[in-house]
């Protein structure tokens, strides 16, 4: 499988699939065909535009979509994007509201590096922008990357992390969706044993992997029945000629598309069935229902084969992380090393990729961290994607994330000349339950 001729030929699939679609519309829209209204051609129009639309923008970055935001005068303000670090895999962005006085909570959003762009937070960033000064990691895709700018493995992702927090300042605060939650935890280890005046004043966990077995999931099951080897043979490919990263290794974007999909097959294929049948009936439209979750669903980035298999082997097979046994650039980090970061996990009642368990592992980790700066929320009936940006984050999470970062906004206590710093917890406690701060 790792080679470029195989990631062309996946690319041409895709291709020709998007060249079907629009030879099916353009048929079958034919104006002579309006004389004789045939049924059989309005839904050969329809599966036309739904199948040219699906491939379509498998390939295409979606736009954050974020220009104006309405401020307490109750005048539109302009948002604009500033790159604040830029990094050959990914970069630091601020969503700047134009002729807003900056916000006092200012918080870092980081986005997961799991096959999708960072603009799948959009709706996140949206609620937040609300009440906060917002920054979001922003990672590139791996196809567009040279191979000259070397590897990007877990460790160089956790020192991204590590380098814009220390960009940010002391008073951020931090909130990770899925993937990236084990990484910030150790980011913020690292930063606690390496640079303790650079840490966050509060670190929220929404989702993420800290502790794989502790509830086993679809996702996990996969990640303990194959081998570092097989995933090595089958799943990564040299990225083709067409791209600025030709010869990069790399674990394809449609390939992990293709995992998403046939997680839920049944409901996917239902929906693109439903959406040719409100084509065909003249009730679809650019931003339906439909095509609102699919044009981000569908836009997928390629990861670097490094990234994707350390994380395989490192943080799922080896639990590195939840033994506290993560190693960066050498330095073994010690979660027990947090002292002064409140920390926050959130979890979804029916969350089937990080179920209940996995996240709040964390709390457990964090020994010394006192009882009053760890707290935990499991939302009821709320499955992964809603607790960071359907109605439950909305109308539930968010408001308690909020809570949290306002009761934790104060600079912790440092140690002085003459007067030590709090000591480490000698017993572990159980974190508060469903808890805002």
């Amino acid at each position: 499988m790792r080679y470029m001729a195989t990631y062309d030929l996946m690319e041409s699939l895709r291709n020709a699939n998007q060249w079907f679609g629009a030879t099916a519309l353009s048929l079958s829209s034919y104006p002579m065909f309006s004389m004789i209204p045939n049924p059989g051609l309005q839904w050969m129009a329809a599966w036309g535009e739904v199948t040219e639309r699906t491939f379509q923008r498998m390939v295409v970055k979606p736009d954050w979509g974020i220009r104006t935001f309405v401020c307490p005068d109750g005048k539109d303000h302009l948002v604009n994007i500033e790159h604040v670090v830029e990094r050959p895999f990914g970069d630091l962005i601020h969503f700047n509201v134009v002729g807003r006085k900056p916000n006092p909570r200012k918080v870092l959003l980081v986005a997961p590096m799991s096959g999708h762009y960072a603009t799948l937070l959009r709706s996140t960033v949206k609620s937040l922008l609300v009440d906060c000064e917002v920054y979001i990691t922003d990672w590139h895709n791996a196809r567009d990357i040279p191979v000259s700018e070397g590897k990007f493995d877990v460790e160089d992702y956790t020192l991204y992390l590590v380098d814009f927090m220390k960009e940010l300042g002391p008073d951020t605060h931090v909130i990770a969706v899925c993937q990236p939650a084990p990484l910030t935890l150790a980011a913020t280890a690292y930063l606690a044993e390496q640079d303790p005046e650079a840490q966050p004043r509060s670190l929220t966990l929404i989702g993420g992997p800290i502790d794989p077995d502790a509830a086993a999931t679809d996702v996990t099951d996969f990640g303990d029945r194959v081998t570092m080897g097989q995933l090595a043979e089958t799943a990564i490919q040299r990225v083709g000629f067409k791209y600025k990263g030709v010869g990069r290794m790399v674990y394809p974007g449609l390939l992990q598309l293709a995992s998403f999909m046939s997680m839920n097959s049944d409901r996917h294929s239902k929906a693109f069935q439903d959406q040719i049948m409100r084509v065909m009936r003249g009730e679809a439209g650019d931003h339906d229902p439909h095509n609102r979750f699919y044009d981000e669903y569908l836009a997928v980035m390629d990861m670097t084969a490094e990234f994707y298999l350390s994380t395989v082997e490192r943080v799922f097979k080896n639990r590195e992380i939840a033994k506290n046994e993560f190693v960066v650039d050498g330095h073994k980090i010690d979660i027990g090393a947090i002292t002064t970061v409140a920390v926050k996990t959130v979890e979804g009642e029916k969350d089937d990729i990080s179920a209940p368990g996995q996240c709040i592992a964390a709390l457990d980790l964090c020994t010394g961290l006192p009882d009053e700066k760890k707290a935990s929320h499991v939302e009821p009936g709320a499955g992964h994607y809603g607790i960071f940006a359907g109605s439950s984050w909305r109308n539930n999470i968010r408001p308690l994330v909020i809570e949290f970062i306002d009761a934790n906004s104060d600079a912790p206590a440092r140690a002085t000349p003459g007067k030590p710093a709090a000591k480490k917890a000698k017993t572990k406690k159980p974190a508060n339950k469903n808890a805002a701060a």
